[in-house]
């Protein structure tokens, strides 16, 4: 087959240093995992069922529609195929590619909040049903006026004893719930976020489940006001919506009663740690963090490849036009976000085994480390997204003028990603939740209290510039591990007694000296989230059971990405002392020289990604590489060209212009 593949990635492969395949097992946990990936998209490949249709050339209720009849179909298929839940799962991420519809959020948020938050009665009611697919699901959070603010919400679940009801209501336009996917034509029920009132008393949001339209005719029942909330920027073949309540009386055993109870004359008691409830959202945050990290490999197989086929002006006068990849500005815009993908492939592992951990130990009641997972994945989600959603644009502008195009597949991740970086949790809310958590251990820390792993480098925060130190070798792992350890343990110090200060030597508030902090406040959690990043790939990269070549190539991309960290973050390392001026031009000839070694294997290291063309959706990213003839091809397929003249020039250019020439 190589005769069909482009020359030039034929032979950017075969000067690969290392074997693609070993690298590739690295990534997804072992030769096995890699088998079982290939063996569930080759499900979904081969089977005739599916039509792939382009959605890009449909309009949005087109693209409704097909997104539904697929997701339906995947969701009999899993069943016919008997495939485990792994399985099913990956099944169902490969062939949706993700998207937020119905039955993603179905079998994410919906089913995951009935199985942590039901008691034993309900999850054995309701879990038959929504993984059987008798209904489908929606989680019902985020209201038009307030979203990650859990204790703003404003629709009400209060309790009427005299017939053992609770009373749901929108009390306000604002308390109108907002977002939630396959909510506004698709799912039968919903999991509501209420406040809860019973005997006079507001206890907080709690969790519902009820039906809101009828299994025989899918209308809305009463008191159910829902519907569409109308296009947005990305994911609009789903159906995000809104809803509102009037007076909807739902059972008493249809509130969530794992971790708290009403009883039948109202009394309200909990029954375990409420801090559980967490559990959900720190699940999807994980979730999200993997999400962003393969948009962003997506991003840059793309832009790689297509850099190798896209040829440009001159190097050499006389010479052909070289591929726009041999430019060192190509370089330095791609290999940074080639090198963070990796890091983030990493990362999302590490914090998945963290999640699991933790997570075991809380289906035991257990809460002794969810606090810190929980801040550590709401950082995480916020930096990862964010960097995804800038890296993802700059792969688009490194494309040129086809990287505007829908056919590169650039346009739909971008978009699709502008969604994580808000979604569940809004990102600078995300990374403020991080830093109250880091404040509060830093506290802790000076104490003398023992401080979990993730953050016991607090313990040991420099007061001042490392001494005696003139020149350091930044290619070496410790040393950039421990120039990202410095900055973040100098960041939340300096943001932890700023917060201070505020309140003792000013005389502020509390909340006034943390609203009046929050720029350092954000700054430190990112500053964490960035060295957890690095100490996670360095840790990777040394642990990878792969050959010296491969480690080589990894050897590589760990330095480029905390190199250019410090490049781009130079103020932070040079603030307290770690670095001084001579090293930032050394950081930047070093990281200028690792261009050049990842140029070498930049396409054997996307090609490690294991992207099939379906997932990649891309006319420029092709692994063939047959770029120009497909775009072509693409662009022939458009609804404006089924005919030689289109109608509108009946109807308005003809006349336009046959009146005009009646004037000359």
């Amino acid at each position: 087959m190589a005769q069909l593949v482009n020359p030039d990635l034929v032979r950017e492969r075969s000067r690969a240093s290392f074997d693609t395949g070993k690298l590739t097992a690295v990534l997804y946990g072992g030769p096995d995992e890699v088998t079982r990936k290939r063996r569930i998209e080759a499900l979904a490949l081969k089977d005739p069922d599916y039509t792939h249709e382009d959605l890009n050339y449909l309009c949005r209720e087109d693209q409704y529609v097909a997104m539904l009849k697929k997701s339906l179909m995947a969701a009999r298929k899993v069943r016919e195929l008997g495939l485990s839940e792994r399985d099913r799962d990956s099944y169902m991420d490969f062939l949706l590619d993700w998207r937020a519809g119905a039955v993603n959020l179905h079998r994410t948020m919906f089913t995951l909040t009935l199985q942590q938050q039901g008691n034993q009665e309900q999850r054995a009611k309701w879990l038959k049903l929504a993984e059987d697919f008798s209904i489908l699901g929606s989680y019902l959070q985020t209201e038009m006026g307030h979203g990650t603010f859990l204790r703003g919400l404003e629709t009400t679940a209060t309790y009427d004893p005299s017939t053992q009801e609770f009373v749901l209501h929108s009390p306000t336009l604002t308390a109108t719930k907002w977002w939630p996917g396959g909510l506004g034509l698709t799912v039968t029920h919903g999991v509501v976020m209420a406040q809860l009132y019973t005997q006079g008393q507001c206890m907080g949001p709690h969790m519902f489940i009820l039906q809101l339209r009828s299994l025989d005719n899918h209308k809305p029942l009463p008191g159910i006001i829902i519907g569409d909330i109308g296009p947005k920027y990305g994911c609009n073949d789903g159906d995000n919506g809104f809803l509102r309540f009037h007076q909807v009386r739902i059972p008493r055993d249809n509130m969530l009663m794992r971790f708290a109870q009403v009883a039948e004359d109202g009394t309200y008691s909990m029954v375990l740690d409420p801090r559980l409830i967490y559990g959900t959202m720190v699940s999807m945050r994980v979730r999200l963090t993997e999400q962003s990290n393969f948009a962003l490999a997506r991003a840059v197989t793309i832009a790689v490849r297509y850099s190798c086929v896209r040829h440009q002006s001159e190097l050499t006068p006389g010479e052909p036009e070289p591929q726009i990849l041999e430019y060192q500005t190509q370089q330095y815009k791609l290999f940074p976000h080639l090198a963070a993908a990796y890091a983030f492939w990493f990362t999302v592992q590490t914090l998945q085994a963290h999640y699991e951990q933790v997570n075991s130990r809380l289906q035991e009641g257990d809460t002794s480390g969810l606090q810190e997972v929980h801040a550590l994945s709401a950082g995480l989600k916020a930096f990862t997204s964010l960097a995804a959603h800038r890296g993802i644009d700059e792969c688009r502008l490194a494309c040129g003028g086809h990287g505007y195009s829908h056919a590169s597949g650039l346009i739909y991740l971008l978009t699709s990603q502008a969604v994580i970086v808000t979604g569940e949790g809004e990102a600078t809310v995300m990374l403020l939740q991080l830093a109250r958590y880091l404040v509060k251990c830093y506290a802790k820390s000076q104490a003398g209290a023992k401080l979990p792993s993730t953050v016991s480098y607090l313990q040991t925060v420099q007061s001042a510039a490392v001494s005696g130190v003139t020149a350091r070798d930044l290619n070496n792992f410790d040393v950039l591990t421990e120039a990202y350890q410095h900055r973040a343990a100098r960041l939340v110090k300096d943001a932890a007694e700023g917060v201070r200060f505020k309140v003792v030597s000013e005389g502020q508030s509390e909340s006034d000296a943390w609203n009046n902090s929050l720029v350092s406040l954000v700054k430190c959690a990112e500053a964490h989230s960035h060295f957890f990043v690095v100490k996670t790939f360095v840790e990777a990269v040394r642990r990878a059971d792969v050959d010296d070549s491969a480690r080589a190539a990894l050897i590589s991309l760990c330095q480029l990405y905390a190199l250019h960290g410090i490049c781009e973050q130079a103020g932070d390392f040079l603030q307290h002392g770690f670095l001084t001026g001579p090293d930032l031009p050394l950081a930047r000839s070093q990281m200028c020289s690792l261009l050049s070694k990842v140029r070498s294997d930049a396409v054997p290291l996307v090609d490690a990604f294991d992207f099939h063309d379906q997932t990649l959706q891309s006319v420029l990213g092709r692994y063939d590489g047959r770029v120009y003839e497909h775009l072509y091809q693409w662009a022939k397929k458009s609804p404006l060209n089924k005919a030689q003249v289109h109608e509108s020039y009946y109807r308005y250019l003809q006349p336009f212009l046959q009146q005009n020439r009646a004037k000359l």
